[in-house]
């Protein structure tokens, strides 16, 4: 296995330039924030974005639990990668990541001045520093469930065009993770009951939401509404419209990963 390494300051785009990076050089896996990606799946690890702490993500990022480092070399030894490349903010924490994980020396080191301009730098820096933006270096599919709640945005990267002559994209994902903000949120249970009356508003026949009940689990949300349809509209038709995007707005809305809208029509008017 060839093991690379990607290191620059925290704030300056690496991990938005690691996708384009291993595919220029035919990386085929990658090591970031405590997880281990190949071939744009998440295979092992847990995100240091998910921790409540900089201190935290930090400790995630260097595998200092000893299950999450097994776990992680475990996978690696199993997928027998050809190639890997480790993300970090120093040749001391990626070389630390290295014998923790039990990988065979560094190759090549690459550094995040040698692939960007200082004016891409600079904006990396305003995204993570005022904004809280973090990239994680896989499509958003990937992580729905495990970061439920922490505001997920798709981002598609033009790459230019195929030999095709088909455009070619390479998806990453945006967190904003907690230990980016002063202090924690929560979403009311009213904002629920609103979010449905509005979309009730939306879908043709539905007249009123009576009741709504739900877990406000962030990874596991679960809804029970009650509602009332007009006379003349087709029931199930109209029921399940509301369904659909009842569920397609809240996760839009909260980020909160629905597993189950369950609707029951209480009533006809």
């Amino acid at each position: 296995m060839k093991v690379y390494t990607l290191t620059g300051k925290s704030g300056t785009g690496k991990s938005y330039q690691a996708i384009n990076l291993c595919k220029e050089k035919g990386i085929e896996s990658i090591i970031d924030d405590g997880l281990f990606i190949y071939h744009n799946r998440v295979e092992a690890g847990i995100s240091a974005k998910r921790q409540k702490t900089t201190v935290g993500a930090i400790k995630t990022a260097l595998f200092t639990q000893d299950d999450h480092a097994e776990a992680v070399s475990a996978r690696i030894r199993k997928l027998q990668p050809a190639s890997l490349l480790i993300i970090g903010t120093s040749d001391r924490m990626t070389d630390k990541i290295v014998a923790r994980l039990h990988l065979p020396p560094v190759s090549e080191r690459i550094y995040i001045e040698d692939i960007t301009t200082e004016e891409e730098r600079d904006i990396a820096d305003k995204q993570r520093h005022l904004q809280g933006k973090h990239i994680i270096p896989v499509p958003t599919l990937q992580l729905k469930r495990d970061f439920a709640g922490y505001f997920l945005d798709p981002m598609r990267i033009f790459r230019g065009m195929s030999v095709l002559g088909k455009a070619q994209y390479s998806e990453k994902t945006v967190v904003r993770p907690t230990f980016s903000y002063m202090g924690d949120f929560f979403i009311s249970e009213s904002v629920m009951n609103d979010i449905a009356r509005c979309v009730a508003g939306e879908v043709e026949g539905v007249t009123d939401v009576i009741r709504v009940f739900e877990n406000t689990s962030p990874d596991n949300l679960v809804m029970e509404t009650a509602i009332s349809i007009g006379c003349g509209s087709p029931l199930w038709e109209t029921a399940e419209a509301f369904q659909r995007r009842l569920a397609e707005v809240v996760e839009n809305m909260t980020a909160f990963n629905v597993v189950r809208v369950d609707v029951e029509v209480r009533g006809i008017e």
